[in-house]
């Protein structure tokens, strides 16, 4: 592996690591694909076109197809290069030209697919969603774009306590919570606490989404960055409620 390859992938690994979770659904199986992925690199010079990160892409993607994962989280409707796309391109935020080369299609035909993937994620993935977030302008923007994803909101906390309450009460089928709820607490000890009494899919938001993606303790499976929009909160929460289902069968 040449020295710019190597430093490149140290800097690319937070975003490597986000999107293998997000395609496995869970933060072990994810970073032990980026792990499998970086030692089939190791012999490779970087690719004419490609960033480091997006040569990485490519590897987390080509294992997942290969080595069985595929048809295990193959749920819900969307083909494996279905979820791949929308993952690069929503969460991500590659340019499709450059995601089309990542999975290995042509432009034209990663193009179809996502417009084929877009009809089929509100009709697949409807949930109640608990929205932890201490701004309240902030959470109402957050509301707006549950519904516009065709999902219920099952109620919005601004306190690590409330949130708990809340959602022992409302028992939601997903959990969008800020990291950071000021003073009224932290939103990753309130999805802990309230992971301690049930288990349900959960989505964090943050700005700093690098801070969350170490992998040297136990992290999120699925981190957004504000601002996002109703797509990305679209794919995000169809790729956390249908990884949950699978994992439950």
């Amino acid at each position: 592996m040449s020295e710019s390859l190597r430093d490149g992938l140290i800097r690319a690994l937070p975003y490597g690591r986000r999107y293998a979770r997000a395609l496995t659904g869970s933060q072990p199986e994810g970073d032990l694909l980026v792990a499998e992925s970086l030692r089939g690199l190791s012999a490779q010079r970087l690719k004419e076109g490609f960033t480091p990160l997006y040569q990485l892409y490519e590897a987390i993607s080509g294992l997942f197809s290969r080595k069985g994962f595929a048809a295990e989280y193959d749920v819900a409707g969307l083909s494996v290069t279905q979820r791949q796309l929308l993952l690069l391109i929503t969460l991500e935020e590659v340019p499709v030209e450059m995601a089309a080369r990542i999975t290995g299609v042509s432009t034209k035909q990663a193009e179809q697919e996502l417009e084929d993937a877009q009809g089929r994620l509100h009709k697949n993935v409807q949930t109640s969603v608990l929205i932890i977030e201490d701004e309240p302008i902030i959470a109402m923007d957050i509301e707006q774009l549950v519904l516009q994803c065709g999902h219920q909101v099952a109620g919005i906390a601004h306190t690590q306590a409330d949130a708990v309450k809340l959602a022992r009460e409302t028992k939601p089928g997903l959990i969008l919570a800020d990291i950071n709820l000021g003073p009224g607490g932290d939103g990753i000890q309130a999805v802990a606490e309230i992971t301690s009494s049930f288990n349900v899919p959960v989505i964090y938001v943050t700005a700093y989404p690098e801070r969350l993606l170490t992998g040297e303790t136990m992290e999120p499976s699925f981190v957004i960055t504000k601002p996002f929009d109703p797509l990305t909160l679209a794919v995000a929460t169809y790729q956390a409620v249908s990884s949950a289902r699978t994992q439950a069968v």
